[in-house]
């Protein structure tokens, strides 16, 4: 986006961070944090998972206050935490997750919160007439009088970005815009955000998508642990660059005998599993003909960007969700799409990337919970099950996880986040698998608990021969992986073997970017 001039050195920026610092308890998420938005610019904002991204997002949007450092627009302070209409008069964020309201139509959505009218009565014609001449205006097509439930991914963000442009704000952030977007639908939003951007409203640009940073961005900034580490011109800087500044140790070269590529398949004639060209829709990240295989008491990491399929290839697996052609074989049987009982049966645990959502009931026990996957086999011949059974079968799996409570039967509901993990992966692993899908096991949980988790998934598959397919976007995860595979836009992209896995090389692959140069 370099065609457009740049804003002079003393133009005072539309929207400022200034010394920003924030802490979480004893995590330091933000450390002295400078970032300025000038009006008609695009400014992309980029950072490995924990950088810091999202808690500056979080106190740019009015949503938080910092510890230290201040927020101004236009020069002047910004208004008050808890002051909403203040602040959303002035900038606007569409979240990488939609926050239209499905049951209200998209006139009402857009003026969610000021509704034409009088007295207190909604004048419905004024607020239909007003949206369709916004959307006409920025050229959305959106019918302004359907429910926004019935809408696509790409059109329910344009909904929320008319609501922003409905309110009169000149700073809107776009946090992952094109997470869940196919590839049409991109280049339409790379159109709005330049027609925008020309009008004079200032963007903020949150990605993983470097390419698309350089594509749509004047500038850049670069969180790292925190710290703005890097901030210059798009033009002037390299792909490489860009990585290594996420990364850190930039002039540090990988050792050639830490890691190779590949891209091309193992031989699938001994595989336990099988993945071959299997298509899904999901909103979370499709797949486009992804293919894998994993060995027999093979640990497998799966990793990629957010968007990319690396959740959705684990649900498939595992049978929580179906998939439109391809074929998934196990054992050298084929999984039926989208039946979780059948690949109980057939022998793969599972450890879901939400555990409230998947991964267990929070008002039944521990040993309940533990023990849920193998009922069947505890039950007596009347089919009747005594908790003594539940229990002596959770008892070593607690103890194997060390699992911290107050006893066998208290509520997992009542458990830190990471005491519930370990309850979801026991209960992945009790009926000793022959596979085990996890998906993001460490997401939300102490280091402590992340250690233990990694070890115990490990040492778990070990014990039975069993294999692990590890999908999880935290490189450190990945560690305890015999190989790492690269998703990129659903499909794989790369495979990395022999560990320890360089960051840098890992980062470069889920970016797309061609690595054997890099050895």
């Amino acid at each position: 986006m370099s065609e457009s001039t740049p804003p002079t050195e003393r133009a005072t920026p539309i929207v400022e961070a200034i010394g920003v610092s924030k802490r979480f308890g004893s995590t330091e998420a933000l450390r002295g944090v400078d970032a300025a938005l000038q009006a008609g610019r695009c400014l992309g904002l980029v950072g490995r998972n924990g950088a810091g991204k999202s808690t500056l997002v979080s106190i740019l949007s009015g949503l938080q206050a910092p510890d230290i450092g201040v927020i101004r627009f236009a020069g002047e302070l910004a208004p008050p935490i808890g002051d909403v209409r203040a602040w959303r008069g002035r900038i606007s964020t569409v979240f990488q997750h939609s926050m239209v309201v499905p049951q209200l139509t998209v006139a009402e959505n857009i003026f969610l919160g000021d509704l034409p009218g009088e007295r207190g009565l909604v004048n419905w014609r004024a607020t239909r007439a007003r949206a369709r001449s916004l959307l006409r205006e920025w050229d959305f097509d959106v019918d302004p009088a359907v429910e926004c439930g019935t809408l696509t991914v790409e059109q329910r963000q344009i909904v929320e970005i008319a609501g922003a442009l409905a309110r009169g704000t000149r700073v809107l952030l776009l946090d992952e815009p094109t997470a869940a977007l196919e590839r049409d639908a991109v280049r339409r939003l790379f159109e709005r955000v330049r027609t925008l951007v020309a009008s004079g409203v200032a963007v903020l640009y949150i990605s993983h998508h470097l390419e698309e940073v350089f594509e749509i961005c004047h500038e850049v900034v670069v969180l790292r642990d925190g710290e703005a580490v890097m901030n210059a011109p798009t033009v002037k800087l390299t792909e490489d660059e860009l990585v290594g500044a996420m990364v850190g140790d930039i002039d540090t070269p990988s050792s050639p005998a830490r890691t190779t590529v590949r891209r091309r398949m193992l031989d699938a004639s001994e595989a336990r599993l099988v993945v071959t060209d299997v298509v899904a829709a999901s909103p979370r990240g499709s797949l486009l003909g992804a293919s894998l295989t994993v060995e027999a008491g093979e640990r497998v990491g799966v990793t990629g960007l957010l968007g990319a399929g690396v959740a959705t290839l684990g649900r498939v697996i595992a049978g929580a969700h179906g998939y439109e052609s391809g074929a998934v074989r196990f054992e050298g049987k084929p999984l039926p799409p989208g039946r979780p009982d059948a690949a109980l049966a057939a022998g793969i645990g599972y450890v879901p990337e939400d555990r409230w959502l998947e991964g267990f009931v929070g008002e039944l026990g521990c040993a309940e919970n533990m023990t849920m996957s193998i009922a069947g086999r505890l039950a007596g011949p009347l089919g009747l099950l005594k908790p003594s059974a539940r229990a002596r079968a959770a008892q070593p799996l607690a103890d194997r996880l060390s699992l911290v409570s107050r006893g066998l039967n208290q509520r997992v509901v009542e458990l830190s986040g990471g005491n519930q993990q370990k309850v979801t992966v026991a209960r992945a692993v009790a009926s000793k698998p022959k596979l085990i899908v996890a998906i993001t096991p460490t997401r939300g949980v102490d280091v402590a608990s992340k250690e233990l988790l990694l070890s115990a998934l490990a040492d778990l598959s070990a014990d039975n021969d069993a294999s692990l397919l590890l999908a999880s976007d935290e490189f450190d995860d990945l560690q305890i992986c015999d190989r790492v595979v690269i998703l990129v836009r659903g499909q794989v992209f790369a495979e990395f073997t022999e560990p320890p896995f360089d960051d840098e090389e890992l980062i470069a692959a889920t970016e797309g970017l061609a690595t054997a140069g890099r050895h």
